[in-house]
């Protein structure tokens, strides 16, 4: 397994996943040649409680899991529009502080992005998408026990990290400081758990 070949988490609503995949797809158009495969994750199907419902067949987190729902479908059926969309939710959170369980505000979003809202959502009604995202997140706890996001996967290592900046839009910075993710992941093994008690950003 390449160092360039790994998985990242994300959840919409999580700052530290916004960061980190801010880094990663800043890196990817400065030309970064990472084959990088995006993976839904869901913190409320992650904070569920054993005995009590998940979420996947919960009505009342239905527009919980709206927007994880419309980044598969674009990752799936519009590849080449996945950046552009996925980092256009982010920051409608994170940013403008707007509501993901809105279908308005991610409508807008996939039209300012160039990709159709009523392609979107007819998929999310056939069903797969939050398939899908029942799948992959299971998968992710299964295999990897994942349990937030980001977490890095890279072959059968995983590690939870938290990046505290963004990349402004450098691209030489944003690769220098996923490819630090990434060789602290393949150097040093025995490092599980390492954080600053201060923050100074």
């Amino acid at each position: 397994m390449k160092a360039a070949e790994f998985s990242v988490t994300w959840d919409y609503r999580c700052p530290f996943a916004r960061n980190a995949n801010e880094h990663i797809l800043t890196a990817l158009q400065g030309g970064a040649e990472w084959d990088v495969t995006f993976i839904p994750f869901c913190l409320d199907q992650a904070h569920v409680d054993e005995g009590e419902k998940d979420v996947w067949g919960n009505e009342s987190m239905t527009h919980n899991l709206l927007a994880g729902q419309v980044g598969i479908v674009v990752r799936d059926r519009v590849p080449e529009q996945f950046p552009k969309v996925h980092l256009s939710i982010f920051r409608a959170r994170h940013d403008e502080s707007l509501d993901l369980r809105d279908k308005d505000v991610l409508r807008s979003r996939l039209d300012a992005c160039g990709v159709d809202p009523n392609m979107v959502f007819a998929n999310i009604e056939d069903g797969w998408p939050l398939e899908v995202y029942r799948k992959e997140h299971e998968a992710a706890v299964e295999n990897h026990s994942v349990f937030g996001v980001p977490t890095f996967i890279v072959g059968d290592q995983a590690a939870f990290v938290r990046l505290m900046t963004r990349p402004e839009g450098d691209s030489d910075t944003a690769r220098a400081v996923i490819e630090n993710v990434l060789g602290t992941m393949a150097l040093h093994p025995e490092l599980n758990e390492f954080k600053h008690t201060s923050i100074d950003f």
